[in-house]
């Protein structure tokens, strides 16, 4: 059974209230404001009925309080009142109340108007929570489809198992530290660092267009085979600009677009593709040069062994102001006991998986 509130100065409304709704409700008769919030501490209603004209709060105010409460907001709130005045109703509507019962009321129009608002409330409750489970089921379906496209990635390129895990967690930690350390907080404030760095797993897309014989060479690449492997950075942008055509996403695909064009960026401007320097360069591509050199340091590779963790360290603060930024160095330094957690952790996982197969 339904729960009512019925909040009322006069005794007599709040008895010809309780008397036509209490053979289909729960009904909870209440002389003022302070009283109906007393109450609810311990009960939630289903709907409140507010008379407007009461001492010491009126149905207003009360109702503003209601509305600015997440606990009591999505109550829905039904004034009684004898003022008329079209002001007066005006105003209570921009407050949030559904309706208005004009007093003296009948038993009969006050049961329709309360049955015809919990019908709507308890549909907008029901579409709201299929909703709610579509868009979860949709944000799963989308994250699949954008891990299976970061794989697919990874897959060709032999050498680089577990890279885009790694990055990602990395790209979060370094971001989170710049924001507890405020550096940059005029672009760097407003970002959600989970939506940035999960865009980071898609940075190197371009590469499902570099050839096999030139991705997985056994070797050190020609300086042609380079300018070719440079390309993925073009690519990536193309690939991501065609997703962005098709899709609604617009902030997350614009920010792996970001990723992908700007991380081979160097401080010093002898980066590539744009030779962008310093600033110039957008500050996702600053954050991720950092972390992609620290995973590609630590990685064995057919032309050389993997560095340790302070080797790799030491090396990416030996190039601040050369090839990286020397604000973000700082924050690097601050955290990079966590790059190398995560660097063994995920290693560690990949490994263990290797075994099993």
């Amino acid at each position: 059974m339904k729960t009512i509130f019925v909040v009322d100065d006069s005794d007599t409304n709040l008895s010809v209230a309780e008397a036509a709704l209490e053979n289909q409700y729960r009904v909870m008769t209440l002389p003022s404001a302070a009283r109906m919030f007393a109450m609810l501490e311990k009960v939630v209603p289903d709907l409140i009925l507010l008379d407007i004209s009461m001492p010491e709060m009126d149905g207003f105010t009360a109702l503003q309080l209601l509305k600015n409460s997440e606990k009591t907001a999505k109550i829905p709130v039904i004034f009684l009142s004898s003022q008329t005045e079209a002001t007066s109703e005006a105003h209570g509507f921009d407050l949030g109340a559904v309706d208005f019962v004009a007093k003296p009321f009948s038993a009969i129009v006050l049961l329709n108007r309360i049955k015809m608002h919990l019908d709507v409330d308890a549909l907008i409750r029901d579409r709201t929570q299929q909703l709610e489970k579509q868009t979860e089921q949709l944000e799963h379906l989308y994250d699949n489809i954008l891990s299976v496209l970061a794989d697919l990635v990874e897959s060709r390129d032999q050498s680089t198992g577990g890279h885009i895990e790694r990055t990602v967690k990395q790209t979060q930690v370094l971001m989170d530290a710049m924001v507890e350390r405020g550096l940059y907080t005029e672009e760097i404030g407003n970002w959600s660092s989970e939506l940035i760095a999960s865009s980071a797993r898609l940075h190197d897309i371009g590469k499902i267009t570099v050839p096999d014989s030139i991705l997985n060479k056994p070797g050190k690449l020609t300086p042609e085979e380079y300018e070719i492997m440079k390309r993925h950075v073009e690519a990536g942008e193309h690939i991501i600009d065609k997703i962005m055509e098709r899709t609604h996403e617009e902030l997350f695909w614009t920010k792996a677009k970001v990723f992908a064009s700007y991380h081979h960026e160097r401080w010093d401007g002898t980066g590539y593709p744009r030779g962008l320097k310093g600033e110039n360069i957008p500050l996702q591509g600053r954050i991720l040069a950092v972390v992609d050199v620290y995973d590609a340091l630590v990685s064995e590779r057919s032309y050389k062994k993997a560095f340790t963790h302070e080797e790799a360290v030491n090396t990416i603060i030996s190039e601040s102001g050369k090839h990286f930024d020397p604000k973000i160095i700082e924050v690097f330094q601050d955290v990079q006991e966590r790059f190398r957690n995560i660097n063994e952790e995920v290693r560690g996982k990949d490994n263990f998986c290797e075994k099993v197969r």
